[in-house]
């Protein structure tokens, strides 16, 4: 007869008799009886006791699929990254009861962003019996569902608009324009527009709110020198609450003068100007317009509020420019920052070999011409201006006699009419409207933007105020390792001299493609 070998007994712990001790009312575990919650231990109570109850475990959150903002209920788009904490706070706004708890915790749980999923873990602590705190966690799941905006609603819709700012230049050309272009591209000024229009002397930039406009303005007011005003329409008004809708339009009015254009002063404007000498050279234009004269190397800054005060237009513009030839160049020694006074005799182009007339002058292009070299300049001599601020100058006894008859602006450089380039910028999508240019005025908006690519290529202060960015050169990058020259390089080299200018590729951004953009390749 085999006899089972003796198990030892687990002995249950013993409480100590210091205070009255009671059993579990759930599974008679002896418990204390002076801090029991309810006759039950604490397993029991983990159990039994639910402290999210009455908070759903599902949600549905609203997303604008055009502009991805998300909706706060109740009318309210706000704009908030994947996993963010704007996000979050937002999920667990649409959670009812949730104001009876104390939140301790919560975050994301990762689900494919194509499922339409946002899982959040949620960690809760409440008092369940008195004495006794209990902490949960459980999760949520919400279900992302696409709802448009009004704001995108508006954008698909034709004239939604509330803001307007026409933004006009009275000159003949368009190269102010689009130099403007690329400030606004390189400071995301355009970013809240819903449209942009073209227009015969400027562009119209359309919002959907006043107050973007109202940055708009302010933007183009620290660039250029400009003149505002304001205008607004009453579109509808309720009788019963008073409340009215405007329509705003804001007139941006950019100065009439542009760079290396030739600018005659009034003369009492000029002797409040540093008495500079009437007849100027405009070299710049920022915040105020920047003058030159070539004769001294004098600069003067004539501001925003003292042209407005008494405004007046330019002499001539760089479609007037003539090509001289420089026969003989004697530096003087006077230099003033970046210009170099120089006496010169120069020829008309058109004159050799036919007659043998030049014109002495002095210029501040001392540091970059030499004898034999191309300049573009102003023809004074023979010229007729319909100008009343020359009138008066021709009249004048102490200014007539310091008329010169060639102004030199800039040195010209022989360039090959299609110039395969290494560097691009970047366009605005713009709406041209119903009727498309004529073909004359859309040879003439290229001749601009490819005078406006030679002057960033010519000057480099110009350049630093833009991006410029690499054009696309991987089949090039390609054809170069097979051994395969393009003809466009080929041509280049063989037609250019070494003096042109050229960008260097450290100046140059890497293009990350947007998507309210278009880039142009020239």
């Amino acid at each position: 007869m085999e006899i089972d070998t003796s198990v030892p007994l687990v002995h249950r712990t013993q409480i100590p008799h210091t205070s009255a001790t009671i059993l579990c009312c759930n599974c008679g575990a002896e418990i204390d009886g002076t801090t029991s919650a309810g006759a039950l231990c604490n397993d029991c109570v983990k159990l039994t006791v639910d402290i999210s109850e009455g908070i759903q475990r599902e949600a549905t959150l609203h997303s604008c699929r055009d502009c991805e903002r998300w909706l706060q209920p109740p009318q309210q788009w706000i704009t908030a990254a994947p996993e963010s904490r704007e996000l979050l706070a937002l999920c667990l706004r649409k959670l009812r009861a949730l104001s009876r708890v104390r939140i301790i915790d919560a975050s994301f749980i990762w689900t494919e962003p194509h499922s339409k999923r946002i899982r959040v873990k949620i960690t809760l602590q409440q008092e369940a019996f008195e004495g006794t705190i209990l902490q949960q966690t459980f999760e949520v799941e919400y279900v992302v569902a696409s709802q448009q905006c009004p704001d995108c609603a508006k954008s698909f819709t034709a004239n939604t608009w509330r803001a307007v700012v026409q933004v006009r230049q009275k000159v003949p050309h368009k190269r102010t324009f689009l130099y403007l272009e690329q400030l606004i591209l390189k400071h995301s000024a355009h970013k809240d527009t819903i449209n942009i229009k073209e227009t015969k002397d400027g562009l119209d930039f359309f919002y959907s709110q006043r107050n973007h406009a109202e940055k708009f303005v302010d933007f183009l007011t620290s660039v250029a020198p400009v003149r505002t005003k304001k205008s607004q329409e009453l579109i509808s008004m309720d009788i019963h609450t008073s409340s009215k809708s405007y329509k705003f339009t804001f007139s941006v009015e950019l100065v009439p003068i542009c760079k290396d254009d030739l600018v005659c002063l009034p003369i009492k404007l000029a002797k409040q100007a540093g008495n500079i000498a009437p007849l100027t050279l405009c070299y710049r234009v920022g915040t105020s317009i920047n003058l030159l004269d070539p004769n001294t190397l004098q600069t003067s800054d004539i501001s925003t509020p003292i042209y407005w005060r008494s405004p007046f237009s330019g002499l001539a513009d760089v479609r007037e420019l003539v090509e001289f030839i420089v026969m003989d160049l004697e530096p003087t020694g006077v230099q003033k920052g970046r210009f170099f006074l120089a006496e010169a005799t120069v020829a008309r182009a058109s004159d050799l070999g036919t007659n043998d007339t030049t014109y002495f002058t002095r210029t501040h292009l001392g540091g970059v011409l030499h004898p034999g070299d191309s300049v573009m300049g102003y023809h004074l001599t023979g010229t007729n201006f319909n100008n009343p601020q020359f009138e008066a100058l021709e009249e004048s006894h102490a200014h007539s006699s310091t008329i010169p008859d060639v102004i030199l602006v800039k040195k010209h450089y022989e360039r090959k009419k299609k110039k395969a380039r290494n560097w691009r910028l970047k366009r605005m999508n713009k709406d041209e409207g119903e009727m498309l240019p004529r073909k004359q005025d859309q040879t003439r908006m290229e001749e601009d933007y490819e005078e406006f690519m030679k002057t960033v290529e010519e000057d480099e202060e110009l350049r630093s105020t833009i991006a410029l960015y690499r054009a696309k050169e991987a089949k090039k990058v390609r054809d170069q390792m097979e051994g395969v020259e393009t003809a466009s390089t080929a041509d280049t080299e063989e037609t250019e001299g070494d003096d042109v200018p050229k960008i260097n590729m450290d100046e140059l951004q890497d293009d990350f493609e947007g998507l309210d953009m278009e880039d142009d390749l020239y």
